[in-house]
C-alpha cells in the first residue's frame, strides 16, 4: 500500500494546475463552480491559462505550476484542469522527493496517466483517477461522476458492481492486489522509460480514447510481448470510448479482441467499468488494494485518503 494523502476539509485550498494540453476556460468555469459547491478554495497555476502550441504553456511554466502547488503548504489537493498531450514532457523534471515529504491528493486522468504512474513509483503516493476539471464541465456529465469526489473528504471503500453499469467477465477467478494503470497510450509510451509501469503482482487498468481496434490490437500486443500481462495479477478494462474502426473497417469487436488477449490469462479480467472518457467516470484512486472478483463481477477498492 503506498501512501494516502491527507482527506479534504470543507474550506481547504486546492491548487488547479494543466500540466498537458490547455483546458476549455468554459468548461473549465463549470467545473470551478462545482468546487466552490463541495466548499473549496481554489487557486489557479499559471499554465492553466497559457498556450504554446497544442501545450498549456512551456515545459517550464507547467512544471513550475506543479512544484509550486507541492511545496505550497496551503494547497491541500492539486486538480488537473485538463489531458490532452503533454505529462510526459515534464515528467523527468519534477521533484517526487518534494510531493513525497507533502503528500496531497492528485487528481487527473487520460493524458495524466503518465504522471500517475511517476508519482506512485517516485512518491510512493496514492493518486486518483478522476475527471479532469474541464470534462467535469461538459453538458452530459452524470451525477455518479460528482459523487465521487466525496471520497476525497472521508475515507470511503468503493464498491463497483453491476448496479453501475453493465460488467462481463473475460478471464474467471479472483485476486486482491495493488491497483495500477490508466489509459492504456501512455502506459505503452512509458515502456523502456524510467517511468514504465510496473504491473507485477499487481492488478492493471486500461482505458483508452479514440483509438479503433487495429491500434489498440498492436497497443495489448506491446504488453503481451514486454510480458505485463503474463507479469499482472488482473485486469480491470475501462471505457474504450469512440473505438469504431476507421482505417481497418474489417476489424474485431472489442469484445473480440479482448477475448483474444485475455480469455486464456488464467487470471480474474472484467470489462464494462466506466473508468475513462464517458459521462460516468467513476473516480478513483490507484495505489491502493482493490479485489477484483471476474466471477461475481465486482471490483472492491480500499480508500484513498487518511
Amino acid at each position: 500500500m503506498r501512501t494516502r494523502p491527507p482527506r479534504l476539509q470543507k474550506g481547504d485550498t486546492v491548487g488547479i494546475i494543466a500540466p498537458a494540453s490547455p483546458p476549455n476556460q468554459k468548461k473549465l468555469a463549470k467545473a470551478l463552480a462545482f468546487l466552490e459547491e463541495l466548499g473549496l478554495n481554489y487557486v489557479l497555476g499559471e499554465s492553466v491559462s497559457k498556450q504554446e502550441h497544442y501545450l498549456a504553456g512551456t515545459d517550464k511554466v507547467r512544471v513550475r505550476d506543479f512544484q509550486d502547488m507541492v511545496e505550497d503548504p496551503s494547497i491541500k489537493a492539486i486538480f488537473c484542469s485538463s489531458g490532452g498531450y503533454g505529462s510526459a514532457r515534464i515528467a523527468d523534471k519534477i521533484d517526487y522527493v518534494s510531493l513525497q515529504e507533502n503528500p496531497k491528493i492528485f487528481w487527473g486522468f487520460s493524458d495524466i496517466t503518465f504522471l500517475h504512474t511517476a508519482i506512485g513509483a517516485l512518491s510512493d503516493l496514492v493518486t486518483f483517477h478522476g475527471p479532469t476539471l474541464s470534462s467535469l464541465g461538459a453538458e452530459d456529465v452524470h451525477e455518479r461522476t460528482k459523487l465521487m469526489f466525496n471520497q476525497l473528504f472521508a475515507p470511503a471503500e468503493i464498491l463497483y458492481d453491476e448496479r453501475i453499469s453493465p460488467l462481463r467477465t473475460v478471464s474467471t477467478g479472483s485476486v486482491r492486489g495493488m491497483l495500477v494503470g490508466g489509459n492504456l497510450t501512455l502506459i505503452c509510451q512509458s515502456i523502456g522509460t524510467k517511468f514504465e509501469l510496473d504491473v507485477r503482482g499487481k492488478v492493471l487498468l486500461i482505458e483508452d480514447l479514440g483509438q479503433e481496434p487495429a491500434q489498440i490490437d498492436a497497443m495489448l500486443n506491446q504488453l503481451r510481448m514486454t510480458r505485463k500481462l503474463e507479469q499482472c495479477a488482473g485486469i480491470v478494462i475501462g471505457a474504450f470510448t469512440n473505438a469504431e474502426p476507421r482505417d481497418y473497417l474489417d476489424s474485431p469487436t472489442l469484445d473480440e479482441l479482448f477475448d483474444s488477449y485475455f480469455a486464456k490469462l488464467n487470471k480474474p479480467v472484467v470489462s464494462g467499468f466506466e473508468f475513462g472518457h464517458e459521462a460516468l467516470n467513476v473516480g478513483i484512486p490507484l495505489g491502493v488494494d482493490v479485489l477484483l472478483n471476474a466471477d461475481e463481477k465486482t471490483l472492491a477498492i480500499l480508500p484513498g485518503v487518511e
